[in-house]
């Protein structure tokens, strides 16, 4: 007997890329299809803000590649997620291809929308883990909190996120001042 969480047929990557340009944020998870609405303005506000610290401390002093939403992470044959944003230092540059990243990035960033929010907790969490992606972010605009997950010995540990600056565990000299992204 088969369960929600183990269809019959799983969906890959070729399937993935037959899924319309309809304005939805398509992925596959486990074989599972997921689709969600666009985010909302306040959502990309906080993602353009996140981005602009990331690629400057990141990309524009050569550590590495920021990318943002959409773009399409491959991290087996049936998991293809379009995270919010991605970072990929550059000992992890292979994974980048043509047209999508392929295998785990350094940092995945997920900004929470009221259809995503379980997921992003949830499914989500436990797919970037096994995964291996080094640190994870989840980001609740709305509550001007973020729970920051960084991968130790395979499972992911919670990190204490001082209330007015996010470092990157992987990069400590890489600091998000908080209250500008929450556009304080």
């Amino acid at each position: 007997m088969s369960s929600i969480d183990e269809p019959t047929t799983k969906l890959g990557y070729k399937e993935y890329c037959l899924f319309p340009d309809n304005g939805y944020r398509h992925e596959i998870i486990n074989g599972r299809h997921f689709m969600n609405p666009a985010p909302s303005p306040d959502h990309q506000s906080v993602s353009k803000y996140l981005a602009h610290y990331l690629f400057s401390q990141i990309e524009l002093t050569l550590l590495g590649k920021v990318f943002y939403a959409p773009i399409d992470v491959q991290l087996g044959d049936y998991d293809i997620v379009q995270p919010d944003l991605v970072v990929i230092l550059n000992d992890g540059a292979a994974r980048i291809t043509k047209v999508k990243i392929v295998g785990a990035p350094d940092l995945l960033i997920e900004i929470l929308s009221p259809s995503t929010r379980k997921n992003d907790f949830t499914l989500k969490r436990q797919l970037y883990e096994q995964a291996g992606v080094r640190e994870y972010w989840i980001v609740d605009a709305p509550k001007h909190e973020v729970t920051q997950l960084v991968l130790i010995n395979g499972r992911y540990r919670k990190q204490l996120v001082d209330g007015d600056e996010l470092v990157f565990n992987i990069l400590p000299a890489v600091k998000i001042p908080l209250p500008k992204i929450w556009n304080i």
